[in-house]
């Protein structure tokens, strides 16, 4: 039994469409007004200084910086075991894992998260199945001055708490 198949034609669009000119100069046109005012009239610009000033109408369901969760214990909920570095798509996330003493579990002796690498995209998680890694403490962005600083390790990711702004 042969199967039909049916053969879906396509509509042609004119051509200048197909070049998107119309669009592209629209754009630029809307960019080169915005330009003109605001240098016409800095007066009506809006800004904030960050950091001194934070910005007030961040959504609840912003993501925020990095934090590592514990036990009521006080032991970290990591096991080491790299499905957050595995499923980070910008590979920002480093882990060394060592063995804990009377344990089957190992743990991170290295946790670390390039956070001028990382793309905030919250698949680590996603990935984590111990539910030791979230991305709800509240910190809108990090202001430092070298490169170095934007490396969180596990003990600044550990002291982090929910909400902390």
């Amino acid at each position: 039994m042969a199967v039909k198949v049916k053969k879906i034609e396509q509509k042609k669009m004119p051509f200048l469409e197909r070049i998107y000119i119309f669009y592209i100069i629209a754009g630029m046109a809307r960019t080169f007004r915005h330009f003109i005012r605001n240098l016409l009239n800095t007066k009506n610009i809006e800004f904030l200084e960050y950091p001194e000033q934070k910005p007030e109408d961040i959504t609840p369901r912003y993501r925020g910086l990095h934090r590592l969760t514990k036990y009521e214990s006080g032991e970290l909920k990591c096991v080491a075991c790299d499905m957050c570095a595995t499923a980070c798509p910008a590979k920002c996330i480093y882990i060394e894992a060592c063995e804990v003493e009377g344990s089957k579990e190992k743990a991170p002796k290295v946790f670390n998260i390039d956070l001028l690498e990382c793309v905030f995209c919250g698949l680590c998680v996603e990935a984590c199945p111990k539910d030791a890694i979230r991305m709800d403490s509240g910190i809108f962005t990090k202001v430092e001055g070298k490169r170095e600083d934007f490396i969180s390790d596990i003990n600044e990711l550990s002291s982090r708490k929910r909400g902390d702004f």
